[in-house]
């Protein structure tokens, strides 16, 4: 790697001087900017918010809206907890995942459906409903709404490198933005169920939507997501444009043969449930197990350079590599230093991660013009946080 990437593994970095830290005019217009896009982000998803309420209760009434609404939120307490736990070495910012699941919740949902529909009146207008309905779930609805979906992703790999460490991070989001287009998604399939076929309805497609395919969505997206991880950290041109492109056309495929299943009902969906998606959906779980212990391997292997250089020591390391050794020093700084020693503590390991993630991309020429002041940033982090938790233990 060289010297003018990283740090030089045998010269510790000083932390920046504190004339090139940021002015405070220019905090003053970043706090402005700032407050102007929250302003926009706001409305956007209000407005957003306000069309696919008023689509759903148009079809499906007020009362079987709410109803579906509640009940469409017990799958995400088994959906957004698995892609909260993958994310724990180098937990993203909490406000990128509220606006990842208000993105597919929303946005996502309302391309889908202003494109699926304009499909289906375009590509299938002359022929019966029920066909065009099913060419459309098959033909169009997978391509239409994994690139809704996938758009996030993307956004945040381009727009906010910083927070885009490789495939990890593109599971993470890829997960957050499915769980909300499935959550809007199964209000409306559970409330138009319970218009139409009342309780036995409802319960019929609470069971195969919300209990059996809880991870359908989430599993067809992930694949944009490391698809675009891959890219993230690759230096090779072609590498960052097909591995999004292919992650993209395999959750498509994915996506079509379960939408196949889906219209033909009966023995064909039974027999896909059973031959390829219980399968996929084991595979899912063991490849998000794997992501998270190879982002605990990732980050003790790019810290090393730091303890060579004195910045962290081997048990640190060791440490900062392992989950169950994180929560047992998370313990120990509360039990001998109170909320602030485990406020410090964690302060510390987040920076850790970051630092390591940051070397990554760095050794991988991924890393924007700012990383060598980030570095420098984090490795003053970590210096202080160290000084404050061990300070209020002793």
């Amino acid at each position: 790697m060289s010297g003018e990437q990283a740090v030089d593994a045998s010269t510790p970095v000083p932390p920046p001087p504190a004339a090139a830290r940021t002015t405070g005019v220019h905090r003053g217009r970043s706090v402005i900017r700032r407050w102007i896009l929250l302003g926009i982000g706001t409305v956007g998803f209000g407005l957003a918010a306000l069309v696919v309420a008023t689509a759903i209760g148009t079809a499906a009434g007020l009362s079987a809206t709410l109803l579906g609404l509640v009940v469409a939120t017990i799958p995400l307490g088994i959906v957004v907890p698995t892609f909260m736990w993958l994310d724990r070495f180098e937990a993203e910012p909490t406000r990128y995942l509220v606006r990842a699941f208000l993105w597919g919740a929303l946005i996502a949902v309302l391309i889908a459906m202003t494109l699926n529909t304009a499909g289906q009146l375009v590509l299938w207008g002359s022929i019966p409903d029920d066909e065009s309905l099913a060419l459309t779930a098959v033909f169009v609805a997978p391509f239409v709404e994994e690139a809704a979906k996938g758009a996030f992703v993307l956004l945040v790999w381009r727009l906010a490198k910083r927070e885009f460490d490789g495939v990890t991070d593109g599971m993470v989001y890829a997960g957050v933005t499915a769980a909300g287009f499935a959550f809007t998604e199964n209000i409306q399939y559970l409330a138009i169920a319970w218009v139409e076929h009342g309780q036995d309805g409802l319960t019929a497609t609470f069971v195969g939507r919300c209990l059996l395919s809880p991870f359908a969505h989430p599993m067809f997206t992930i694949c944009t997501g490391i698809g675009i991880g891959v890219a993230a950290t690759s230096r090779r041109g072609p590498v960052r444009v097909l591995a999004p492109l292919g992650g993209f056309l395999i959750a498509v495929i994915a996506h079509a043969v379960w939408n196949l299943a889906a219209v033909s009902g009966g023995e064909g969906l039974f027999a896909v449930y059973l031959l390829v998606e219980i399968p996929l959906f084991l595979a899912f779980l063991g490849f998000v197990v794997w992501a998270r212990r190879r982002e605990g391997r990732l980050i003790g292997q790019f810290l090393h350079a730091y303890a060579d250089a004195g910045w962290l020591s081997s048990a640190e390391v060791s440490m900062l590599a392992s989950m169950p050794k994180r929560r047992e020093a998370r313990h120990w700084a509360r039990l001998n230093g109170g909320r602030a020693a485990l406020r410090s503590m964690e302060d510390f390991q987040d920076a850790a991660s970051e630092l390591a993630l940051l070397r990554r991309r760095m050794h991988h020429s991924a890393a924007d013009a700012h990383a060598l002041a980030e570095e420098r940033e984090l490795l003053d982090i970590l210096a202080r946080r160290r000084r404050e938790f061990a300070g209020q233990v002793l």
